[in-house]
């Protein structure tokens, strides 16, 4: 018995009346004033709301029966992929003997700010069905999806009942793996493919391997004139690259990397491009490092090529946290003498505001780059390049266009001085950043400058 009246509880705490019913009150409740000028409507105002009251109850017992049948369950990939578009599964089976109407309603995680996500559907009489919708997260850490909660209505549509399903579950959201993926497999191909660039080889930086025959395409200065006087046909040298090189990707965690684009941060940028060129760095068989800073030295990991290396990365880079803070280049370079063992290429991803913020910071990476390859990358204002394009049709716009032109010019004029300064410089977009720098990873290594 109480099991029973349990069970009643919970149908009628999750049972709702619907717009419908109200709409039928209101109607009884105005036939009924018309009672007071005849009586004889007043009679059918009581057998209409009689009739409502009855129905209701009808379709009570039919969501009571309806909501015994329903059960779901979600399917989740293991981790999500930080800023790439993933899929959630829900699968919703109707066990009972009638069809209905439900609308499903999923309690995603609070980072990914969604207050409208529902699915409408219909579920015949034993059957079941597959729901997907996307995500795209934009935050690193653990993602917490709670229940989920399917409403149920019949055809009546008198009432509307929740059948809530525990399916509470966390997944972490890493450094987007499937970015990572994406440029590795590119960086295999023999065709350029769309954000990387096929790289000239330079003999000279490379280590003898083989003799071969020649192809068209080959280098004529690497031609064996011994080789092919004695094979009578042309033979070249074949070199290997330089293996085993340090290559640090050095973030800059300060507040100038907090800069959001497309929802995602200047620093989630650079971390996402620093596990894609890591996973590159050790299929060309060097050794990846990384290292971070703001106001204070945080994660350093020596640069290696061991087989767990790359999982270690991707842990560490999953931990980073922003901080408001001014960053401290004498930490860099502190870091370049005493924790990098050794001349290393330091690719770092940093910010500048202004010209006035790089002269702050010029004379450290200068003896940064007296102890290493050093390689800046800065980052394109994307909405600002948008203005400067966009059409004028006031004095304001003129003005606003203006100002943007000069930011950009600015930007350029920062990139210029590093060069100046024997520092090399990637100036990209937010969006192409990792294809770029893997670019310049590949030209350095093709010109033996590691």
């Amino acid at each position: 018995m109480r099991e029973q009246l349990q069970s009643a509880y919970e149908h009628f705490r999750y049972f709702y009346l619907s717009d419908r019913f109200f709409i039928g009150i209101a109607g009884v409740v105005l036939v009924s004033i018309a009672g007071f000028y005849a009586p004889f409507v007043f009679y059918l105002a009581i057998a209409s709301l009689v009739i409502l009251v009855l129905t209701t109850l009808y379709d009570v017992i039919l969501l009571y029966r309806a909501a015994r049948g329903i059960s779901a369950s979600r399917k989740t990939p293991k981790v999500l992929s930080l800023s790439d578009p993933m899929t959630i599964h829900v699968m919703v089976r109707n066990d009972g003997k009638k069809p209905v109407r439900a609308v499903l309603i999923d309690e995603l995680p609070e980072q990914l700010q969604i207050r409208d996500h529902e699915i409408a559907f219909e579920l015949g009489p034993d059957q079941e069905k597959k729901l997907t919708y996307p995500i795209r997260p934009v935050q690193r850490g653990e993602y917490e999806f709670g229940n989920l909660n399917i409403f149920l209505t019949t055809r009546l549509g008198l009432g509307e009942r929740r059948v809530e399903i525990p399916q509470h579950r966390t997944v972490p959201v890493y450094p987007s793996i499937v970015q990572m993926r994406h440029f590795a497999l590119r960086a295999k191909t023999t065709v350029p493919a769309p954000g990387l660039r096929r790289m000239r080889r330079f003999a000279k930086s490379y280590e003898f391997d083989q003799i071969k025959n020649y192809v068209l395409g080959d280098d004529f200065r690497s031609i064996n004139w011994k080789a092919t006087g004695r094979h009578q046909k042309l033979m070249v040298n074949q070199y290997e690259d330089e293996r085993a090189q340090r290559v640090f990707c050095v973030i800059d965690k300060g507040r100038t990397m907090l800069m959001p684009f497309n929802g995602l941060s200047l620093l989630d940028y650079a971390i996402n491009a620093t596990l894609a060129l890591s996973n590159v760095i050790l299929k060309r068989q060097d050794r990846a490092g990384l290292v971070t800073f703001s106001d204070k030295i945080g994660t350093v990991l020596p640069a290696d090529s061991k087989p767990d290396h790359l999982r270690r990365l991707l842990e560490a880079l999953y931990r980073q946290e922003e901080r408001q803070k001014e960053s401290n280049y004498d930490l860099l370079y502190y870091a370049s003498r005493k924790l990098l063992g050794g001349r290393s290429l330091i690719i770092l991803f940093t910010n500048f505001e202004s010209n006035y913020a790089l002269d702050r910071v010029l004379p450290g990476l200068r003896k940064v780059s007296r102890a290493h390859q050093l390689v800046v990358v800065l980052f394109e204002n994307t909405e600002i390049a948008d203005v400067v394009h966009a059409k004028t049709e006031s004095v304001e716009d003129i003005y606003r266009q203006s100002t943007a032109r000069n930011f950009i010019q600015q930007r350029q004029l920062m990139a210029a001085r590093l060069r100046q300064n024997g520092i090399k410089v990637v100036l990209t977009r937010p969006q192409d950043l990792t294809g770029e720098v893997i670019n310049k990873y590949l030209e350095l290594k093709s010109r033996g400058v590691i």
